[in-house]
């Protein structure tokens, strides 16, 4: 029943449906894992930005991945 929108779309728009949903959640779950293993220049920005992308669903990934790279310790490295 909570699907029961798709069968209006037709099979082709199933499967778009489904390709902007696993691509949705690979860059959410990247998004994720980069906060989890970057530091950032102010130590409460890794617990922030966990909270939007867990409660902004949809914007959250996308802030990140625009602004979320100018709050991290850039770690150049020499070689």
């Amino acid at each position: 029943m909570t699907l029961a929108f798709l069968n209006n779309f037709g099979g082709i728009g199933t499967l778009i449906f489904f390709i902007l949903g696993l691509i949705y959640s690979v860059v959410w779950v990247y998004c994720l894992i980069d906060i989890i293993r970057s530091d950032f220049k102010d130590s409460n920005m890794k617990i922030i930005w966990i909270l939007v992308i867990l409660f902004a669903q949809l914007v959250g990934p996308i802030a990140y991945l625009l602004m979320g790279k100018s709050t991290k310790i850039s770690t150049t490295n020499p070689y």
